[in-house]
């Protein structure tokens, strides 16, 4: 098992510097306020959510930017809200030198919150 995946999510946000780790908490309480069922865990290096089992989101910070990983139906639910942000190999990317965009995030996660519930 590699140490990143023995990474608790407070750990994971506490490699950062601390304006990156209050964007990261903020993050963090916009997913578990929209999804308080949701599992927290670690996968492919960077603090994930599952429900039932299942990927919600997911995000990381990286040198400039937090990127979010709401998975191909919720990039593209939100595609047009979405337009103003550089996107990366299956996420979106909010730069660090702009405040992340809260109300969509959680709109984001509720949408996917739905969608999973719907799944059996």
């Amino acid at each position: 098992m590699s140490k990143s995946s023995q990474l608790t999510i407070e750990q994971y946000i506490h490699q950062f510097s601390p304006e990156v780790r209050v964007t990261l908490n903020k993050l963090r309480s916009i997913i578990l306020s929209a999804a308080p069922d949701a599992e927290e865990t670690i996968t492919y290096g960077i603090p994930a959510y599952k429900l039932n089992n299942k990927p919600l989101v997911y995000f990381g910070a990286y040198q400039s930017h937090i990127g979010f990983y709401a998975t191909q139906s919720g990039h593209e639910k939100f595609a047009e809200e979405l337009s103003e942000y550089k996107k990366g190999k299956g996420s979106i990317q909010f730069p660090l030198n702009k405040e992340i965009p809260i109300h969509l995030i959680k709109r984001m996660v509720e949408f996917k919150v739905e969608e999973l519930s719907k799944r059996p």
